[in-house]
């Protein structure tokens, strides 16, 4: 899961920066999701892999204060840039002759408040499943289940809930693998 993580927002965002016709606002987003999952999911994932190889579970008060921190940051970025990408989507759908004007670069530079969309609640659902359930009951399993959905199935899917169903995306992409071969 997290090499097709990092693979699928990779590529998202050389999709994106390669093809002209996607430096819009919508793209610019949706690229800058793709770096915040990639730091999302490289906070956490490569620990797990080195504790499960080393069968070592031990970590330091500074490098799990670091990751804590790490952690945090890039779930308060996703959530910041999935509000944003919200309101570019209510631009676009609500108010279409006047986008060019609201979404302009300048503003979408300063765009970082916004409402929440549904990935949001799932995130923050099963986060505080997972907080508020460990006091309650000591089962590592449901634990371990609900840590993988938030922490690595969401960046996961991302690149393919935004992007790679988007014909846009697709055609460009075309394009990338026909200059390659």
């Amino acid at each position: 899961m997290y090499m097709l993580a990092l693979f699928g927002n990779l590529l998202i965002i050389l999709t994106v920066s390669s093809d002209s016709h996607l430096h819009t606002p919508m793209y610019f987003f949706l690229s800058n999701l793709s770096m915040v999952d990639i730091g999302f999911i490289s906070t956490t994932v490569p620990r797990v892999i080195m504790n499960i190889q080393t069968r070592c579970q031990v970590i330091s008060y500074v490098g799990c204060l670091t990751q804590m921190s790490l952690f945090v940051i890039f779930s308060c970025m996703d959530d910041m840039l999935l509000a944003v990408m919200a309101y570019d989507r209510f631009v676009a759908i609500c108010h279409p002759l006047y986008y060019q004007v609201i979404m302009n670069p300048s503003r979408c530079g300063v765009l970082l408040l916004g409402s929440y969309l549904s990935i949001v609640f799932l995130f923050y659902g099963t986060g505080l499943g997972v907080y508020f359930s460990s006091s309650l009951s000591q089962s590592p399993r449901s634990n371990a289940v609900a840590t993988v959905m938030y922490s690595e199935v969401t960046p996961m899917l991302n690149p393919f809930i935004y992007s790679l169903r988007n014909k846009d995306i697709k055609t460009a992409l075309r394009k990338i693998l026909s200059r390659a071969f």
